[in-house]
């Protein structure tokens, strides 16, 4: 590969462009056998990462869909704003800009409709025409964005698991996908009948002894079942037996936790590495009206993800307030978070008329069992923009791109460039 850093400077706030500016880091990656003249003639490919607050993949080489795309494309690995080499958004800098009201303040220009603006603003200093973008999961709710407020910008676009419902409330996302993890819970349960008596075990153990994280917080039950997060994932669903497996060790006083499984549990439930999920996570979904932890509302309809469950499940990528009371990361952020959980003019996100119009081709996998992102919500979605192509599979979860990202791609952008599923 050759690999390229760039850094651009933007506005904090796009609708006063001569305002406070930030740096956004971007990373392009090209085939070095390729020769320099022929990479520079290469259209641009945008890769938008999930999230909210998730930076850019750091490729090693190429592999999966960047390999497919490589051919094609010099891709750009953007760094949302907040994240990675961007200027950064956590619990150490957030501060530097006041109490918690000028950080909720701060951190409203941190959504879809900013990330948008700047990807229009790098589009127009690297001097490319519209370009190709690509959005996984939360990406895919970026290209919504991108397709509702500068279609000029594109040429055409794919999106994985990431088609989001553009109206209504939060509470209709998380009815929808706590149906659909109480469903893979079930499922997984089928798979590995062991690990039902093994999961309330652990749940039990931790409510009656302590057992500490490495980073030295108390491990709860809720924050254990946010384990469930191996179960968006086709092959790596199998980690969470894994981790089971070597849940317990004998010691002299009896069984303890091993430093093993707190070791891996701490690395799927710590938010030290991208806080911005957790902080903006509602408000991906917030318009014209506050979200109040619509989760937390939402799950008093599905007992059986409470922790005092008598066979607890494990839960997706619901995000609770107490989020902000457990992990250290999160803990000097609880007022910002609730002050945004509260926000009730948030703007819009989408524009229904214009993707009722939409030129541009789009083409979305939409993957049937999806916990993240529902598939019926997806469906409905996909009707609403016109021209959109859906290849729906059943084949793959949320993280299909990991299992077979250079099929899943190729597909979409035959499917554009062909007019056909």
């Amino acid at each position: 590969m050759t690999v390229t850093d760039h850094r651009f400077t933007v506005p904090l706030d796009h609708a006063a462009p001569d305002g406070e500016t930030i740096t956004v880091f971007a990373r392009e990656y090209s085939d070095a056998e390729l020769p320099a003249a022929e990479v520079q003639d290469l259209p641009w490919l945008l890769y938008l990462q999930g999230g909210p607050g998730g930076k850019g993949s750091r490729l090693l080489q190429f592999g999966g869909w960047t390999k497919a795309a490589a051919k094609h494309f010099r891709i750009l690995m953007l760094d949302q704003r907040g994240t990675g080499l961007s200027t950064p958004a956590e619990r150490l800098t957030l501060p530097l800009r006041g109490d918690a009201a000028a950080q909720a303040e701060y951190l409203t220009h941190f959504r879809a409709d900013s990330i948008v603006a700047d990807a229009e603003l790098i589009r127009q200093a690297l001097g490319s025409g519209p370009w190709t973008t690509y959005g996984q999961s939360y990406g895919g709710f970026c290209t919504l964005t991108y397709l509702s407020f500068a279609p000029g910008g594109l040429k055409e676009c794919l999106v994985t698991g990431g088609l989001a419902p553009l109206t209504g409330p939060a509470d209709r996302v998380y009815e929808a996908t706590f149906q659909r993890v109480a469903a893979r819970n079930a499922e997984y349960f089928r798979r590995y009948p062991q690990d039902r008596e093994t999961t309330t075990r652990i749940a039990r153990h931790l409510a009656d002894v302590p057992e500490y994280l490495p980073s030295g917080e108390r491990l709860t039950v809720r924050r254990f079942q946010m384990a469930g997060s191996f179960l968006g994932g086709n092959t790596r669903v199998d980690g969470l037996h894994y981790l089971l497996q070597e849940a317990f060790v004998p010691t002299p006083d009896g069984e303890r936790l091993s430093d093993t499984f707190l070791e891996t549990v701490h690395g799927l439930v710590s938010r030290a590495a991208n806080p911005l999920y957790a902080v903006m996570h509602e408000s991906i979904y917030g318009q014209g009206e506050a979200t109040n932890w619509a989760a937390e509302r939402v799950l008093a309809s599905f007992p059986e993800f409470e922790p005092t469950a008598p066979e607890p499940l494990y839960t997706g990528e619901m995000v609770y307030p107490w989020y902000f009371e457990e992990d250290p990361a999160l803990v000097p952020l609880k007022d910002t978070a609730e002050l945004l959980a509260r926000k009730q003019d948030w703007g819009p996100l989408y524009d229904t008329g214009q993707l009722a119009r939409n030129t541009v081709p789009v083409a979305a996998a939409v993957y049937t069992e999806d916990i993240y992102v529902d598939r019926n919500l997806s469906l409905e979605t996909a009707a609403a923009v016109q021209g959109l192509q859906v290849w729906e599979s059943a084949d793959f979860h949320h993280d299909g791109i990991a299992d077979d990202g250079e099929a899943i791609f190729n597909r979409l952008l035959g499917m554009i460039r062909s007019g056909h599923r």
